[in-house]
């Protein structure tokens, strides 16, 4: 269907190789090789010292990271599909409801990861896929699954994944009708450093063969009332893609593209990128890709400049509470804190982003109330547009704040992991929290406690 043409499927359901880990053969190891040499220059061309502690075996990682996140490339539905067919009596080659062959069949909240094949960020999948059967038979309910997760694998469109799981399914089992619909969610880019974090950008696309294809039949009806159960809301219509507007972020007007000043070391990236897709078994000629490496590389060139200019954000300072020092004069002292300040960082063991909201703390005396959002927002681009760590990046925010407000100070990073929702725990929604604290919040219970109960409220919560 649509980007895919079926004689594409007709030479995988001929062939296979196997299946499982990824297990690096004599043509893996060269494209390792190949993708970590490529990685290098990405780092050398960020101004990044390739045997620094750290980022050491990072060339390593992004290139187990790619070619593990582009297996599907490597595997063939044929494999999948064929030990898994079933015989099971039913409608023979008729609709109806009487379950097993010839009933509607689905399978839901498919958690799927892929990258966008416009800017090689991954991007999140929820995947529904219903068959109905034929020919009395029926395929193992897990290899669903896998065969969906072998198309997300691949650099992608989404609309493209979505027909490829379709065009697979139906030629692979051979079945009355497929339906698939997914649920895409792409990381957004700021359009500048000091921009605030946006939504996700989210996307919705159907793919249909066969019995789905039939108004008359009411199969697509059915599939879409069992969505809509477990509170999935889909058009009723089979409209292919929910959206006019381009889907990956990197295309948007907003983004602007810098890569016609690009020097000579941005061209030698340009040239590692073009030479990661080819080892990861794409065409770079495609014409999908063709414009890919300049987009990557515009974004890791976000990581390269710190000497970021010191603007106001629009953060405003909340005075949480009132404390007794206990101390000269008993004077007075108060719990002041910036939240929700939001950051865009770069994982430097993996080059992929992670983005969240930093919340600072610190204790001034009674009537001391400087304007210091400005440089408190400052401070965390300063330190959060490189490649980094957050652990490090919490500490480094801490430290400094402490040498200009007093050393009384503490710091919450709350972020979300590319690296891993796509390929760690690859769990949606998965958030890591990292504290530092100086001065008196590390002995201070009372303040400590102060300052926390104060971030659900700036969360909403």
């Amino acid at each position: 269907m649509g980007a895919l043409d079926e004689g594409h499927f007709d030479v995988e359901l001929e062939n296979g190789v196997k299946l499982g880990c990824l297990e690096l053969g004599g043509e893996e190891v060269s494209d390792t090789l190949a993708i970590e040499d490529a990685v290098k220059v990405l780092l050398q061309g960020l101004g990044e010292d390739v045997n620094r502690e750290g980022i050491k075996k990072t060339p390593l990682r992004v290139a187990k990271a790619f070619l593990e996140g582009t297996r599907g490339y490597r595997q063939y539905v044929k494999d999948i599909v064929q030990g898994a067919l079933f015989p099971e009596a039913g409608l023979d080659e008729e609709i109806g409801h009487a379950g097993g062959a010839g009933g509607l069949v689905i399978v839901r909240d498919l958690n799927l990861f892929s990258y966008c094949e416009s800017c090689l960020l991954p991007f999140q999948v929820k995947c529904h896929v219903g068959y109905v059967p034929s020919g009395q038979r029926v395929v193992g309910l897990s290899k669903l699954s896998r065969v969906s997760d072998v198309f997300a694998k691949r650099l992608q469109d989404p609309q493209r994944l979505a027909d490829e799981i379709a065009s697979a399914l139906q030629n692979g089992i051979k079945p009355a009708g497929v339906a698939v619909v997914l649920q895409c969610l792409h990381i957004q880019f700021p359009a500048s450093v000091a921009s605030n974090h946006e939504d996700w950008v989210k996307i919705q696309v159907t793919s249909v063969s066969g019995a789905f294809k039939d108004e008359k039949v009411g199969v697509w009806g059915d599939f879409l009332s069992l969505l809509k159960s477990r509170g999935i809301n889909i058009n009723k219509s089979c409209t292919r893609d929910s959206t006019g507007k381009s889907w990956c972020p990197s295309r948007s007007p907003s983004i602007s593209p810098t890569c016609s000043s690009f020097g000579s070391m941005n061209a030698k990236m340009l040239t590692a990128v073009t030479s990661i897709i080819q080892s990861l078994g794409e065409d770079p000629s495609r014409k999908e890709l063709v414009g890919t490496p300049s987009r990557f590389v515009e974004w890791l060139m976000n990581f390269q400049n710190t000497n970021l200019p010191m603007k106001l954000n629009g953060c405003t300072i909340h005075k949480v509470d009132s404390l007794s020092n206990g101390e000269v004069n008993d004077e007075m002292e108060q719990i002041y804190s910036e939240l929700n300040m939001p950051f865009w960082s770069q994982c430097e063991h993996h080059l992929l982003p992670f983005h969240g909201s930093v919340h600072i703390g610190y204790v001034r005396r009674e009537g001391f109330s400087p304007s210091v959002k400005s440089w408190l927002q400052s401070i965390v681009h300063f330190y959060s547009f490189k490649l980094q760590v957050q652990e490090r990046l919490t500490r480094q925010i801490a430290e400094t704040v402490s040498s200009l407000l007093g050393g009384d100070v503490m710091v919450v990073v709350e972020a979300y992991h590319t690296c891993m929702i796509s390929r760690g725990i690859e769990k949606f929604g998965s958030n890591t929290a990292t504290i530092a604290v100086l001065g008196r919040f590390s002995t201070d219970s009372v303040a400590r406690s102060k300052f926390l109960d104060s971030i659900p409220e700036a969360n909403g919560g």
